[in-house]
């Protein structure tokens, strides 16, 4: 795909009032210098033509866009279906979508604008619900089905992939304006009502020292509990780092830290797995650099 090419799908996508931003050539993940995504979209047709004077493939920040993406994925070479999905008929997202839709008496909602991936797969492009804030999902609708909405992105129209999956490029199907995602899927990717917030409990000494590392605690994870939709995962990675440290430097405990900021995760609204793995990333980092407090 021509740089050209590339700006056209841009600005076209700008022009539809979605939020753009380039992905690393041939990739799907933001190159060096916009790394913080969020903050460099742009639906401006003057700053897309001068970046996309590079070869950069495009990203279409959902939430901003005020869109949601159902990802409609095809399973890799051996990949099988779980358990309750391992039935006849049942060999991609697509057919895991039709039947929710057959269980729900619901009609497929393929009335909207459709990008057939560089794998064969399908994104559906839906106008979000108001009132709601939808949030990205992995498999939560059913395998091979991801969604991406607030604080998510996906790779736009236009776009050449090329990995270890494969390469290929992101083909507009259906180019009509999207439609309001179906109430009915709406209400299945609404974020189920966080806990009761409380205080984390973190018994730690009440002499000059410990009161110095309690207070440390308590600020990361006031850092995760204030930090905005978009950011949660990057401020718990932050606070699993600053403690991580010092875990390092013998001041604390590894399995206490892990389910502090576990609990602070949970209350925020943060899945288990991608909390976990997060956390576990960020104390090998903060392990890189031992912090010790002085008597």
């Amino acid at each position: 795909m021509t740089t050209t090419n590339l700006t056209r799908y841009a600005l076209a996508a700008a022009a539809r009032g979605w939020h753009v931003f380039p992905l690393a050539p041939n990739g799907k993940t933001p190159p060096r210098g916009f790394t913080a995504w969020q903050d460099r979209t742009t639906t401006d047709s003057a700053t897309i033509r001068r970046i996309w004077q590079h070869p950069y493939n495009l990203g279409i920040a959902t939430g901003l866009s005020r869109l949601v993406v159902i990802d409609l994925d095809r399973p890799k070479p051996g990949e099988q279906p779980p358990p309750e999905w391992n039935r006849p008929g049942i060999r991609d997202g697509a057919d895991v979508l039709a039947a929710l839709c057959e269980q729900a008496g619901q009609p497929l909602p393929l009335e909207t604008f459709q990008v057939r991936t560089r794998r064969g797969g399908l994104h559906l492009y839906f106008t979000a619900p108001e009132g709601a804030t939808l949030t990205n999902t992995r498999g939560s609708l059913g395998w091979l089905i991801d969604t991406r909405a607030h604080g998510g992105y996906v790779v736009g129209p236009g776009s050449r992939v090329t990995d270890e999956h494969g390469s290929g490029t992101y083909e507009v199907l259906h180019p009509i304006t999207p439609a309001p995602l179906p109430a009915w899927l709406a209400g299945r990717l609404r974020p189920a009502p966080l806990p009761p917030q409380k205080p984390v409990t973190v018994p730690l000494a009440s002499d000059r020292r410990g009161s110095y590392i309690r207070a440390a605690v308590l600020g990361e994870l006031n850092r995760v509990a204030s930090s905005p939709p978009h950011g949660h995962n990057n401020a718990l990675y932050l606070a699993a780092v600053a403690l991580g440290q010092l875990v390092a430097g013998g001041e604390l405990n590894a399995a206490a830290v892990t389910s502090w900021l576990t609990e602070a995760a949970t209350q925020i609204g943060q899945p288990n797995g991608e909390a976990q793995r997060t956390i576990a990333s960020g104390l090998r980092a903060g392990a890189r650099r031992p912090r010790t407090v002085a008597a």
